[in-house]
């Protein structure tokens, strides 16, 4: 077992929360690319509307359908809309809008759910996902936001099919100012798991956040070592993994959703980090994972810096988007 990494857990990381522009600032700057092209859209209906007609609504699942809420998502929310329009007359675009904003946070928070504590610390979260996702990144920078909330964290390299993945969280783990427990490459990944545990429980870390191998969802021989790393998990701490999250690239849009499905039934996904929201105009996947995944989107990636992972918020993120 090795322990590496820079500060004392009661430092603040140097790049701190409240120098940041606001949240909801940031939301609307890390969806501008999604903004522009839905909200667009969404005007020019809005604009032309004094009667919300079926030509309305058709035009309006266009623009949803471009946006990455998918044909499923969208046909959804359209069918709420005409229910809506049968009862009772949908007066003008700005009303349209306003149900519109209400159907897309209602989607959004549906899957959202409280994660329980465990009994005793600390709180065992995997991070999983394909390589190029993002998904050590976002373990350092989960290590970070715990941090900022009071808590003392661990990060677990237990990517050790990927060297590069070690050195990686490495450099997260010193600008985050907590500690890592590694391998070396190649090791085994439930074996250094058993070390960051132990060493967790020994020291009272709350936080324990685990990088696993970017293992795709065809390479059945990742995949029964990321059960055997739950097994460890479980073994060791009661009810642990306690959070799976399913690190996925919002710049892939749709093409994601099958690879999170894999997942889900594999690994027992229970929430999402979508990151590089801020790069792409695909920024309604986070609706269609909720809608078609039955999963919440737990935090979003908004840009490369130390701060720049958000937890999420339905209203924000609709309010960003819809303002």
């Amino acid at each position: 077992m090795k322990f590496f990494g820079g500060r004392k857990d009661a430092e603040a990381p140097a790049d701190k929360q409240e120098e940041r522009p606001g949240f909801f600032d940031r939301m609307k700057q890390a969806v501008s690319r999604t903004r522009e092209s839905l909200s667009s859209k969404i005007e020019g209906i809005v604009a032309l509307t004094r009667t919300v007609d079926e030509s309305t609504l058709e035009n309006l699942e266009a623009a949803l359908i471009t946006s990455d809420l998918g044909v499923q998502t969208t046909a959804t929310i359209l069918e709420a809309l005409r229910g809506r329009a049968r009862r009772q007359a949908i007066e003008g675009g700005d009303e349209l809008r306003d149900l519109l904003k209400a159907q897309l946070r209602a989607i959004l928070e549906a899957p959202q759910r409280a994660i329980p504590a465990p009994d005793a610390p600390p709180k065992v979260t995997f991070l999983v996902g394909v390589n190029g996702t993002g998904k050590t990144t976002s373990a350092g920078k989960l290590a970070a936001w715990s941090r900022a909330q009071g808590h003392t964290v661990l990060l677990c390299a237990a990517d050790t099919f990927r060297a590069a993945a070690i050195e990686q969280l490495e450099v997260w783990a010193s600008r985050s100012g907590v500690e890592i427990i590694k391998t070396r490459p190649g090791g085994d990944p439930a074996a250094v798991l058993y070390d960051a545990v132990n060493a967790a429980k020994a020291r009272n870390i709350a936080d324990l956040y685990v990088d696993t191998a970017g293992r795709l969802h065809t390479k059945t021989g990742l995949m029964d070592e990321l059960e055997k790393m739950r097994r460890t998990a479980a073994r060791l701490v009661p009810g642990a993994p306690h959070e799976v999250l399913l690190v996925m690239d919002a710049t892939t849009g749709q093409n994601g959703l099958q690879q999170a499905r894999r997942f889900t039934q594999a690994a027992g996904v229970t929430g999402i980090v979508l990151t590089k929201l801020d790069g792409t105009a695909k920024g309604g996947i986070a609706v269609a994972i909720a809608q078609e995944l039955n999963l919440p989107v737990r935090f979003v990636g908004v840009g490369e810096q130390i701060t720049d992972l958000l937890e999420f918020s339905p209203e924000v993120f609709v309010d960003s988007l819809l303002d």
